[in-house]
This record gives C-alpha cells, structure tokens and sequence, in this order.
C-alpha cells in the first residue's frame, strides 16, 4: 500500500513516473519491443505450411474454401504454390520455412499464431487497427497506452520509441504511432535511421555541462511561473525539454554499440551489408529495455513494395530480400534478451498488418490478405513452443481458434498486468480504450500466474 501510495504521489508531479499495473497478481512483463514487418509477410512463405497450395498450383480456388475479397486478385487469379519448405524445428517442433534460418534456432521461446485477422485489407486502415484498435487516425497507438497505464522506468532515456525503417515511411505513416488523444507527454520519440538515431546529443562549443545545466534549471522556473493551473500539454513540453537535457548526459553511452562485445555484434549481424540496420536496431532496442524504455517498435519496411514486406509482384524475390535483412538480428534479439535475464520481463511481438493471399497476383506475386495469418510472440510469460490456431488448408482463412488484433492487444495488456477496461480515458464525453470493444484474454498464449 505504501509503494502505491508512492507511485500516485510521484505520478501528480511527473507523468511518466512508474504506475503500479492494475493487476500486479498477473503481471509477468514490464516492457514491450514490437518488429514491426511493415507491409504483410506472407503466413503461406513463414509460419504456416500448407501443402495442399502447390498441389492445387495453377488452378482456381476450389469453390469448398468459400468467397474471400481481394484489391488486385479477381476472377482470373490462381493458386500460387510455394517454393519455401519447411521443417519441425526446436524440441518443440514448430514448423518454420526456411526463410528463417536463425528464427528456426529459437524455435523454442516463439508462440506462433496462425489464426490472426483483422478487419481492413489496405494498408493504412490494417496498420491503424494494429497500432491503435481503429481503422482510422486519431487514435493512441498501444505504445502510448501503455505507457499512460504503467509510466517509464528510464530516467534519461524516452518512455516509447520508434525506430523507423531508413528506406522511407509506410502507408499510415507517424500517426499509427502517435498518442493521439492522450497527452502529449506519451508520445513516441522517433529515431533516425543510421550511426546517430539522435541529433545534437553533444554540448555546443564552449558550454560546459553544469552551465546547461542552469540554463536548463531556469527554464523550468519561468515555465513554472507563468503556467496557470494544470496545463498537461506545457507540462509535456516541460517535459520534453528535461528528457533531452538527461539525454545528452546519459543517452550518448546507450546508443555507443562499440562498448558491446564483437561477439555480440556478429551475432546480430553489425558490419554486414545486409544485416546492419535492423542489427543495429534491434541491439538498440535491447539497450533501451535494458535501461528502461517501456515500450520500443523496430520497423523492417518502408517507402514502398521493394522495400517492404508487400510482395505484389514476386513473392520469392520480396520475401528472400527482407529475410536477409532481418532474420539474423532478429534471432539475435531472442537470445541475447535471454541470456541477459531480460526476456521474462519483455514481450517481443513479431508481425505485420495482414499476411498474403493463397491466389497469385500478376503472376509471381501475392495480394494482401486480412482473413488469415501468422504473427508471433515470445517472452513476457507467453509460451514459447506453442502453435495456436489454424487456417484452412490453403490459407484463406482462420478457422480454428481466430485471434482478432483486440484480442492479441488485451492479452498484451493482460501480460503487462493491465486491465484493459481500467487502461481508459475520457474522449468528448466517451470512455475510449485501446481495445474499441472488449477483447478476450487468450488464455492458452500464457502462462498463467496463480494469485
């Protein structure tokens, strides 16, 4: 009772303090790290084997599997085969194509769900209702509802950032990442591509530290000064400044990677042409988990189909290029959060806005497809070694336990020690949550605590 009464009291001055979870019976993880494949990886070239595409290959879709809409596949489409084969990997046996040759060695801490679905097949609405509950802008990205629910445990570090993808934005653009609604204090920080994620994080010529120091003190007593009443979004620009004063002294040695071991960065892939982005990104994302950030989004895609995972026009040629660049470091990411200790407390979501459709478009290529496909989680108490769920036997739609984006959201939640009826705020005189409707907890993703 008193460390709660110390966190409401630390939450009136700073918004950002650490919040006791609503559930801390149920509470296994602490922070959340998201590998946004943005653009839809196909389920029928990953996670979700079916044998029955290349026997039908050529051919229409047998009339048993139903009427499933596309945007390009039309009445001239056929099944397209695949040219992946997989194999039971781990003690678990998971199948897993060879796309992922380093994701087939953790095998073991993923929980595969092959029923996911979602309500829009373009790529906007899809992200939008992945990030936020919605198919429309305007409203928190689950990155900012958590934080808003659990506060940060970074002292010079951001609560929520999102480290975007160097080829370009994706369809929906900053807004599926945005606090929407909520205060602006937890909106995310978007880093950029590249050696320096962040600009000016060193004094200019000629001021010392403890001078911005002052100057910095200062600020903050005019602000307070003229500030009348409770003015939340002053007080995130209050706060805005105080972040990036505490950035410049401490944040400079969390994005240094030279201090990591070279085994470490081979293992993510640092130094090699095709890996180094994502590897860098994902080892940063595990630095800033490591030193508190609550919850970190590392996007693979962006600035187009070639570039993202949204194969149109050759399913092999896309998908052999974006698993080259993130396969490794992904992997790398499992075991490295693992042997730190660090993989119980995070929750590492895999996946994209919707997988890819079992009929061909423009011949080599496949649609988007929303009805049916995989994502992936590990740690945080989710079960590793698990497959949930199941689509028919060509892909087109889940058929056996459906997970819908609010249902995958509030066992997150669930998991974080969230309620996701409590995890409210009042919007133009409605109580708005980032489930929409109620969810379910999927019960048999987790572990469950016994209280």
């Amino acid at each position: 009772m008193m460390a709660e009464q110390q966190a409401r009291a630390a939450s009136s001055l700073n918004p950002l303090a650490p919040k006791p979870p609503h559930m801390p019976e149920h509470a296994q993880a602490k922070s959340m790290i998201f590998l946004f494949m943005a653009g839809g990886p196909s389920h029928l070239e990953t996670f979700d084997p079916k044998p029955l595409l290349n026997k039908l290959d050529g051919q229409k879709r047998p009339a048993e599997f139903g009427d499933v809409q596309y945007q390009n596949v039309n009445s001239q489409s056929r099944i397209l085969g695949t040219k992946r084969t997989f194999r039971k990997c781990g003690k678990s046996g998971i199948e897993i194509s060879d796309l992922f040759p380093y994701q087939a060695e953790v095998a073991d801490e993923l929980c595969v769900i092959r029923s996911m679905y979602g309500d829009m097949v373009v790529h906007s609405a899809a992200q939008y209702q992945m990030m936020t509950g919605r198919i429309i802008p305007g409203f928190p990205a689950m990155g900012s509802w958590i934080v808003y629910g659990l506060g940060s445990e970074a002292e010079n570090l951001p609560a929520y950032v999102v480290m975007p993808d160097s080829h370009g934005a994706q369809e929906a653009g900053v807004p599926m990442y945005t606090n929407g609604f909520l205060p602006s204090v937890y909106q995310p920080t978007m880093f950029r591509p590249g050696n320096k994620p962040v600009l000016n994080l060193d004094l200019p010529k000629g001021l010392t530290l403890e001078e911005r120091r002052r100057s910095i003190s200062l600020l903050k007593d005019l602000n307070k000064a003229t500030m009348v009443g409770e003015d939340p979004e002053f007080a995130a620009r209050m706060a805005a400044y105080d972040t990036a004063f505490k950035m410049q002294t401490e944040a400079p040695k969390v994005f240094d990677l030279n201090t990591e071991s070279k085994e470490t960065l081979d293992m993510y892939g640092v130094g090699d042409p095709k890996t180094d982005d994502y590897g860098r990104r994902c080892l940063m994302a595990r630095r800033m988990v490591e030193n508190g950030v609550r919850f970190v989004c590392v996007v693979s895609g962006g600035g187009g189909p070639e570039a993202e995972w949204d194969a149109h026009s050759d399913i092999e040629d896309n998908h052999l290029r974006m698993a080259s660049w993130t396969d490794r470091p992904v992997a790398a990411l499992i075991k490295d959060l693992k042997r730190r200790g660090l993989l119980d407390s995070t929750i590492v979501l895999w996946g994209g806005e919707f997988g890819r459709s079992p009929e061909s478009e423009k011949g080599k290529g496949r649609d988007h497809h929303n009805t049916g496909f995989s994502m992936w989680v590990a740690g945080g108490g989710f079960k590793g070694g698990t497959v949930y769920g199941a689509t028919d036997a060509i892909g087109l739609k889940a058929i056996e336990k459906p997970v819908h984006f609010r249902d995958l959201h509030t066992t997150i939640l669930y998991q974080l020690g969230l309620n996701q009826d409590a995890l409210s705020y009042m919007h133009l005189g409605r109580k708005e949550r980032l489930t929409e409707v109620r969810g379910e907890v999927i019960t048999d993703l987790v572990s469950l605590r016994t209280p």
